[in-house]
């Protein structure tokens, strides 16, 4: 995919499950959950175990119709890194110029983290136009995000960080482009307690928030 299909695929979805997990076992177990729950795009996170050799598996598999990318990628070498195991795009907690300029290198969608106005503003001057809002939960929530969107109504902001299944509709109303979805989705205890379905469900029931929240229909 290039970085227009890859956006609008992002879109389509709604939703990033952000997976952080202590092995690569779990982060494996939870991502087949997810898949099952018809979240088609998947994060994994550069602090899990072994994070580019499962993004390698991924992106390797026969048939693969999930979008997958790295997150936490807070400097050029890990973007390399990334990018070399076939992520298909990037996402740091703040802003990386290294991490913007190898995407761009590779022509790669890079997603920087920001969470004031000044460091949106820093995000988009460096090139970004899809940003994560990130502690967007502490620091106000779906309020932070629409005041953010207030002076910046043309950016595509992502929210992450104390986003559930409570709220969501909440940040979309506020004008969420996607939602970044961790510990809430991504139920690592679940997937400890050999009860999977429980992400399934999880991840169905985002899919229709995103549904409803942009009026679409069956």
């Amino acid at each position: 995919m290039n970085i227009d299909e890859v956006k609008k695929m992002i879109w389509k979805v709604g939703v990033i499950p952000v997976v952080r997990a202590s092995s690569l076992d779990e982060a494996r177990r939870a991502i087949e959950a997810i898949c099952l729950g018809d979240i088609p795009v998947i994060e994994i996170t550069m602090t899990v175990p072994d994070a580019p050799k499962i993004i390698s598996e991924l992106a390797k598999q026969p048939g693969r119709t999930a979008l997958i990318g790295a997150g936490t990628v807070t400097n050029a070498r890990s973007a390399e890194l990334c990018i070399d195991s076939g992520a298909e795009f990037l996402v740091s907690p703040g802003l990386s110029h290294g991490m913007l300029e190898s995407a761009a290198k590779h022509g790669i969608l890079a997603i920087p983290g920001a969470l004031t106005p000044t460091e949106v503003m820093a995000a988009r001057e460096a090139g970004a136009d899809i940003i994560k809002i990130f502690p967007c939960g502490s620091a106000g929530g779906a309020k932070h995000l629409k005041a953010l969107k207030a002076p910046f109504p043309d950016a595509h902001f992502i929210p992450t960080g104390g986003v559930n299944l409570a709220n969501a509709a909440e940040y979309f109303a506020a004008g969420a482009y996607a939602l970044g979805v961790g510990a809430e989705l991504v139920d690592l205890k679940a997937i400890r307690e050999n009860n999977p379905r429980k992400i399934v469900e999880s991840a169905k029931t985002l899919v229709e928030i995103v549904r409803l929240a942009r009026g679409e229909k069956n």
